[in-house]
């Protein structure tokens, strides 16, 4: 049994001594932050209230926390909702990490400012792991007034055992114990908290912590650096994760102050984002940080099936392979059966990330792009079809991304409602099955139809300002073509250039397509001369060989669109390469392209001339303009530790 220890609190400032219930703030109000008091202050001198080390001092300077020497987490909030005056009010006279004593003047706070603010002036004290540690807490009568540093209440506590855990058998015990292993293990951890979404280390040393390795986890999204702190982006398993974590390593290493305030504050600021821009925008990182981490443990297989695609396409370029040998066959069997399966493998990691079942949605993604379908979805006379009287438009899904990853977002809800309503004894047999089929027709049904028709109207209006100029439609569709990529919006443009070249004998619009796998190329090309990242060193080369090969998948899912900002200059540089091809009235004779696609410039019967000149010319410029707009205004490696949580989430502490 625990032995037991009092604790004196002193009132860290002068004035009325209240109790928590009558604070003015939910949070604190109900208990939600721990036990404590509050006191209407008279004046802004505020002191220590223990003896203890400093664990927080809060960027906005509204709140500080003290670790006792006896494990009890003490947080002082400073008004209500100040975090809001970015710390104008306060002047800090602590730093983290500092040993202080009970009565020690810590801040100053400016009450005439904080009233002219709007802003309610109330010191709250709450000891913060109250659930863990307190038995009692004995307060002076309240409404009376107080002087800092006088002691005003008592608190009863268990003493803590330090002790240490061994790994169990529970949910997340395993990914508990991988990712404390590849942080630099207990001995390079200082301290943790965790926030709504991250876990927060402060390590002795960041450069022990494995980021490539954490990052490719199940049940890990992201991992960030900030403030200095060590983040591993989790999700809303997060407490969860920590917990298992602290069990692990031991409570010592808990900082319930400050979790209590990340957490605080990340909540507010969830639930007061009503700003319909922000909503937008956190959407679209939420959906880009899925994207990107359900591709990263495939981006090295693609990254080789794509240089070998480049090397068949010019081993047959140059007559070297037939395309009806069986080396060609076996070969391009091995490089395109990545790209044609995607869906399969996006649905199982995919699925990981988002907590759906893993092998419900690669059967998923094997439904989409079963045989039969994709070759009804090829054939106008067939692809038009219903399903029990419902009209739909079957489309080709093979190495699709978009489609899939709505499934594996939708499967865990479709999962959850299944389960509510099938009996236990039905479930294994059952479940799978139907949820398998709900969210293929979702995806047959659904998703088919709008892309097919978002994907004709683009096409349509891209071709009628070709006809109008070349050189916006260049720019136009140079700018936005690896965007509607992403989306699957491009299948659209592929039958017209198809039949471009199959009536005709060339396509323009290809010509302008290949620009835009240079223009990616290009990017990860300038990241791999920039970067001091071994590891990103290799995945942007390797991405660049292969977007040079036809091939941008690598680039973009690998590098670009993980730092955002590298996709948005490419596509700038890809639009102004489009430009030029348009201008040059550069043509294509074959469906090929990029660098290693260059025998498709040369015009039949004609040889090398003025469109061979204009092929080097615009995609070689473009390769320049590329790699300089992205070397020195689209990356640095300080984005490596600024990557976004997908939820859009951050809080500032020091």
């Amino acid at each position: 049994m625990n032995n037991q220890i009092l604790i004196s609190l002193a009132a860290p400032v002068d004035g009325k001594l209240i109790q928590l219930s009558q604070v003015k703030d939910p949070v604190f109000s109900q208990g939600l932050m721990g036990q404590g008091f509050a006191i209407e202050p008279t004046n802004g001198d505020i002191v220590s209230p223990v003896t203890g080390t400093v664990t927080l001092v809060s960027e906005t300077k509204h709140a500080f926390g003290i670790k006792t020497q006896d494990g009890a987490d003490v947080l002082v909030h400073l008004g209500i909702d100040t975090v809001e005056l970015k710390g104008e009010p306060f002047t800090v006279l602590i730093n983290q990490g500092d040993q202080i004593e009970a009565g020690q003047p810590v801040v100053k706070m400016d009450l005439k400012m904080i009233a002219d603010a709007g802003k309610q002036n109330t010191v709250i004290l709450a000891i913060t792991n109250s659930n863990d540690i307190l038995k009692q807490l004995l307060t002076s009568n309240f409404d009376q007034n107080v002087k800092a540093g006088a002691t005003v209440a008592v608190a009863s506590i268990d003493e803590i055992v330090k002790k240490k855990t061994k790994i169990g058998s529970g949910k997340y015990d395993q990914l508990a114990a991988d990712i404390v292993e590849n942080v630099g293990g207990t001995e390079n951890i200082n301290s943790l908290i965790h926030c709504i979404t991250r876990l927060r280390f402060y390590l002795k040393d960041d450069a022990k912590a494995n980021d490539q390795k954490i990052e490719n986890m199940d049940g890990v999204i992201s991992v960030a650096k900030a403030g200095g702190q060590y983040q591993v982006v989790i999700g809303q398993a997060v407490t969860d994760v920590y917990d298992a974590v602290i069990a692990q390593i031991g409570s010592e290493y808990a900082n319930n102050s400050a979790t209590a305030e990340a957490v605080a504050q990340t909540t507010k600021e969830a639930n007061h984002s009503q700003d319909i821009w922000s909503k937008v925008k956190s959407g679209i990182s939420n959906f880009i940080g899925v994207l990107t981490a359900s591709m990263i443990p495939i981006i090295g297989i693609l990254a080789g099936a794509g240089i070998l695609k480049g090397i068949l396409a010019a081993l047959t370029g140059f007559r070297v392979l037939s395309t009806t040998s069986g080396t060609y066959v076996i070969l391009n069997a091995v490089g395109d059966a990545t790209f044609y399966f995607l869906p399969v493998v996006l649905g199982f990691t995919a699925a990981k990330k988002l907590g759906s079942d893993p092998i419900v949605l690669a059967i998923v993604g094997g439904i989409i792009i079963y045989p039969s379908l994709v070759t009804m979805a090829s054939k106008a006379s067939t692809a038009s079809t219903t399903f029990l009287g419902i009209p739909t438009t079957l489309v080709s899904y093979t190495s699709s991304v978009f489609p899939i990853i709505v499934a594996a977002w939708l499967g865990k809800y479709v999962e959850k409602f299944l389960k509510k309503i099938i009996p236990l004894y039905l479930r294994s047999v059952f479940v799978p099955i139907i949820e398998a089929l709900i969210l293929s027709l979702v995806i047959i049904i659904g998703v088919g139809p709008i892309i097919t028709a978002l994907s004709k109207g683009l096409s349509n209006g891209l071709v009628a300002i070709y006809s109008f100029s070349p050189t916006l439609s260049g720019l136009v569709l140079g700018g936005v073509y690896q965007t509607m990529v992403i989306f699957g919006l491009h299948w659209g443009l592929i039958p017209i250039i198809i039949n471009d070249i199959a009536t005709n004998g060339h396509s323009y619009i290809n010509a302008i397509v290949s620009i835009t796998i240079v223009a990616q190329g290009g990017a990860v090309l300038a990241v791999f001369l920039k970067t001091k990242d071994k590891k990103l060193k290799e995945v942007s080369l390797a991405a660049a060989i292969s977007a040079f090969c036809g091939v941008t998948e690598p680039a973009l899912y690998g590098v670009n669109l993980k730092y955002k900002r590298i996709f948005v200059v490419a596509s700038i540089a890809s639009a102004l390469g489009g430009a030029l091809t348009g201008f040059l009235k550069v043509n294509n004779y074959a469906l090929s392209g990029s660098l290693i696609g260059f025998p498709a410039f040369i015009t039949p019967g004609v040889g090398i001339g003025s469109n061979f000149y204009g092929y080097l010319i615009s995609h070689y410029g473009t390769l320049v303009i590329s790699v300089a707009l992205v070397y020195l205004f689209g990356f640095t490696d300080k984005m490596l530790a600024k990557k976004a949580d997908p939820m859009n989430l951050n809080v500032k502490m020091a």
